[in-house]
């Protein structure tokens, strides 16, 4: 082995905290101004249909730069790359913090989106770099620990807002972000392995082309209607280039997307549950709070503040960081597919209660420590899955695409879920219980799909000496990545 490399692996658990902390940092940026928003829409001086924009071009930027920011990785090196992407959320949090008009906050969440290739990076680099009895552990942690940071973003949004003013949402995580990547540059290795070729521009514009066109009719959808021409355009235009996109990939000599890659049956099947988990569990981010600051009056709802609402969601936010903490070594004990199954069927439990049973505050905070502990498992095995499954050089673009579809996936539920809750009003003008109780049952079947999903995920023997699970995956992989490799073995056990 390497010397050097010896060397570097000697540091691991100082590399896993600084990319721990600029995982957690990230996601605390992806949902830290949704409570908020009409805060920022009556500071900006403008309207409510201007202000969703903050979000949703952080989720075409996002979508756009994290597989592209993977492939780089992949190609240049991942620890650059991972400081260029805590770079670029530093500087959209500048921007953002000193916008005094709607237009220069959005350009800065758009150069906010150039920081979704933390996730991927930081993934690679583990993989890279740390022993390989720990890449299991480490790697669901990571993730874990981006979906803590998510929910806490919801839990301190009130906080901040009372304590300060908006400005500190952008302020804070600032700050944080210069400190995780002065370390990153200082503290992290530059991993060995690196991934001949090129951006194929191409191909990154027809993935622009169609994600963009995707995620502006699902935002378009709950104002303007599913069926209005404006949507189905939209649609149509992201169907035709999603097929352009995919022919363009499989002809291309140096893809973004290695579409023999996504036929792996890990990986597909693993971003089919990444799909149906991302639409319920980004789609409470904003729906949750909103059925807990419902006035009582209305007949349900318990009338919380922003910060009420935000405690009452903590145990979600605890669930998730612990079950991140652990569930790579019960992925170890029990195999990353039984992982993933299980926290789908805890997360579906958890938002069938949401629908049937939101007439207690107490129920609330049991409730929402069930979704944590699911949501929490699953989506750190799910990232055990995907670099388990390919080989180390498609790490980066891999778990990349993988984290990518779960923003798509949130997308798609915060639309969905808008459609359903807001389908009939009150006379107050306020949705109509029902429409939460329908919401948050598609949001159970959507996991419960993800669930069946993990069934196709093929069971992976485990190394007997470490109990790691990549082994026999990757030669998989290695296989069906290689021009006349034989895939072979790809059964579930």
């Amino acid at each position: 082995m390497n010397p050097s490399i010896t060397e570097q692996r000697a540091h691991h658990q100082l590399t896993f905290s600084v990319l721990a902390a600029g995982a957690a940092t990230f996601g605390l940026l992806q949902s830290l101004v949704s409570p908020v928003l009409p805060t920022i829409q009556e500071a900006l001086h403008t309207s409510q249909t201007n202000v969703t924009w903050v979000l949703t071009v952080y989720l075409l930027s996002a979508s756009i730069f994290t597989p592209i920011m993977g492939r780089l990785g992949d190609m240049s090196g991942k620890k650059r790359m991972f400081v260029i992407a805590l770079g670029a959320l530093a500087i959209g949090c500048l921007l953002s913090a000193l916008a005094t008009n709607l237009l220069v906050m959005i350009i800065g969440r758009v150069i906010q989106g150039v920081g979704g290739g933390v996730l991927p990076l930081a993934f690679g680099i583990i993989r890279d770099e740390f022993p390989r009895d720990k890449v299991a552990g480490a790697v669901g942690s990571v993730a874990g620990l981006s979906a803590a940071g998510a929910g806490a973003g919801i839990v301190l949004a009130g906080p901040i807002v009372n304590a300060f003013d908006y400005h500190w949402l952008f302020w804070i995580p600032l700050i944080l972000l210069l400190l995780s990547g002065l370390a990153a540059q200082f503290v992290v290795p530059e991993s060995p392995e690196r991934k001949a070729g090129s951006i194929n521009w191409l191909t990154a514009a027809l993935l622009s082309g169609w994600l963009v066109a995707l995620l502006l009719a699902v935002s378009e959808a709950p104002s303007s209607g599913w069926s209005s021409a404006r949507v189905l355009v939209l649609l149509a235009v992201a169907v035709v280039l999603v097929v352009v996109w995919v022919v363009a990939e499989s002809r291309a000599e140096h893809p973004l997307i290695d579409m023999r890659m996504m036929r792996i049956r890990a990986v597909w099947a693993a971003n089919l549950v990444a799909l149906l988990s991302g639409l319920a569990f980004y789609a409470s981010f904003a729906f949750l709070p909103q059925l807990l600051q419902t006035p009582s009056a209305a007949g349900y709802g318990f009338g919380a503040s922003i910060t009420e609402s935000g405690l009452m969601m903590l145990p979600q936010t605890v669930g998730v960081f612990v079950l991140g903490l652990v569930a790579g070594r019960m992925a170890l004990r029990f195999g990353s597919k039984n992982v993933v199954i299980a926290g789908s069927v805890i997360g579906t439990v958890g938002y069938l209660l949401i629908a049937v049973a939101h007439d207690r505050e107490w129920g609330i905070y049991l409730i929402t420590l069930v979704i944590g502990v699911g949501v929490g498992m699953a989506f750190a095995a799910m990232s055990n899955l995907i670099v388990a499954a390919v080989p180390a050089h498609q790490t980066g673009v891999a778990s990349g695409m993988n984290a990518n579809i779960r923003t798509i996936g949130g997308a798609l539920g915060a639309s969905l879920m808008a459609s359903i809750v807001t389908a009939g009003a009150s006379p107050s003008g306020l949705p109509e219980e029902s429409g939460y109780t329908n919401g948050f049952l598609m949001l159970s079947g959507a996991l419960l799909l993800g669930a069946l999903a993990a069934l196709f995920i093929p069971a992976v023997r485990r190394d007997p000496l470490t109990h790691a699970e990549p082994d026999v995956e990757l030669r998989h992989a290695e296989a069906a990545l290689v021009p006349g490799g034989t895939l072979v073995g790809d059964e579930s056990e």
